[in-house]
């Protein structure tokens, strides 16, 4: 079975959430180090994800949607993306402590 190669495309949405959460643990905790730790830690698992991204189950959203959210967790953050025929678009970075279902 041939592997089946996606396109990355991240949503201004996402970028506008990376950029928070990173200025939150760089300012206010006062730990850039950990900020840049938490950056490659959810590029890599969002490359990887990218492999396959819909060989994981879809997240149980109580919201009905055209296309179904799929969720990478990654320490302490959830990411978002669907699926959109042969592309992975990333919608979303969400603290896991937070309101999702509220939030999407």
């Amino acid at each position: 079975m041939k592997k089946r190669n996606y396109k990355l495309v991240f949503l201004p949405l996402f970028e506008k959430d990376l950029l928070e959460v990173v200025d939150y643990i760089t300012v206010s905790l006062q730990n850039p180090q950990a900020a840049l730790r938490l950056i490659d830690d959810i590029e890599a698992a969002i490359l990887k994800r990218c492999e396959s991204p819909l060989s994981f189950a879809p997240y149980q959203s109580s919201k009905k949607r055209e296309l179904p959210y799929y969720r990478i967790n990654v320490k302490n953050y959830c990411v978002f993306y669907v699926v959109i025929e042969d592309t992975m678009e990333v919608r979303r970075l969400i603290y896991s402590g937070r309101n999702i279902d509220k939030i999407l």
